[in-house]
């Protein structure tokens, strides 16, 4: 590739409700971008690392306080941007993340957080998404899919997702693609492909 041709590295964060379909978005996205010739970084938060690994144990054994849930998504993070996200980005490379701090905000903000001070907080050891996509469910038909493939925790359940969602609803900026969970998949991807290709991705 000539240097004429090198693509810009992007940051792309898919958030939503649980069930609502971000890990496979993010898995036909990365499979539209390697068919097209970028390289493609594929991740989630929390992450595998040892705050991740917290976390995702607290989920079905016993959910931490707020305030140390979000302490450990925002060392998670730290970790996750220092270690990943940035070095990726900067080496030209797509970078899709499944959830994101918008999730902090949405769900440690349902749990009596204050969102702005998440944000905040966040955004101060996080960059800010080339592209946000927020996929939108009804909380009630979140909850059905997440029973369906058996994996409910203690995130999960509706009056938890109701609020995140009216998080999430509410934020306006960067500019979210939102997009209806319920539709096709196809649809859904070829919405993110075109988002993409629009930013010079593809």
């Amino acid at each position: 590739m000539s240097h004429e041709t090198v693509r810009r590295g992007l940051l792309v964060a898919f958030e939503g409700i649980d069930g609502a379909g971000k890990t496979t978005q993010v898995a036909r996205v990365a499979e539209a971008l390697r068919t097209a010739g970028r390289e493609v970084v594929v991740t989630h938060e929390p992450t595998d690392g040892p705050w991740g690994r917290r976390l995702r144990a607290s989920a079905s054994t016993g959910r931490l306080s707020p305030v140390e849930e979000l302490e450990a998504f925002i060392a998670d993070r730290q970790e996750h941007v220092e270690t990943l996200l940035r070095p990726s980005v900067d080496a030209g490379r797509v970078v899709l993340v499944d959830r994101y701090y918008f999730s902090s905000m949405a769900y440690q903000g349902a749990r009596g957080l204050d969102v702005d001070e998440i944000r905040r907080r966040n955004e101060a050891i996080a960059p800010r998404p080339d592209l946000l996509v927020i996929l939108t469910l009804d909380p009630k038909d979140g909850v059905a899919r997440v029973n369906h493939r058996g994996q409910s925790n203690l995130f999960e359940r509706e009056e938890d997702l109701r609020r995140s969602a009216a998080i999430f609803a509410a934020i306006t900026d960067p500019t979210p693609l939102r997009l209806d969970a319920t539709q096709p998949r196809e649809a859904i991807t070829d919405a993110i492909v075109a988002a993409l290709r629009d930013l010079g991705a593809l």
